[in-house]
């Protein structure tokens, strides 16, 4: 009875540690997985930023090339100080006086 159950033992040792091996294999895997699509997430995150920082630029850009135009049209035009009261006294004739006949 002794030799049968050390041998049961045995079988059933083996099987767990079988059983074992299984899940940690399982649990390698599945943690590889979540590894990568992390991986994946922060490449596109990483492609989207870069794209956002040069589309940024671009914007900057046209804002100072935009502003420095406002500049120097304003230096130039006779319709700022009527605009500016036009802005002080909001009467809808303001503005229509100022305008070219």
């Amino acid at each position: 009875a002794d030799v049968f159950q050390s041998h049961e033992e045995d079988d059933r040792r083996v099987r767990r540690r079988e059983k074992n091996r299984v899940a940690a294999q399982r649990s390698r895997k599945k943690q590889t997985q979540k590894a990568d699509k992390l991986h994946e997430e922060y490449e596109s995150l990483e492609q989207e930023n870069t794209s956002l920082k040069r589309e940024i630029g671009k914007l900057t850009d046209e804002m100072k090339h935009l502003s420095e135009v406002l500049k120097d049209h304003e230096k130039i035009c006779p319709l700022l100080h009527c605009t500016m009261n036009f802005m002080t006294i909001p009467r809808p004739d303001a503005l229509a006086s100022c305008l070219p006949r």
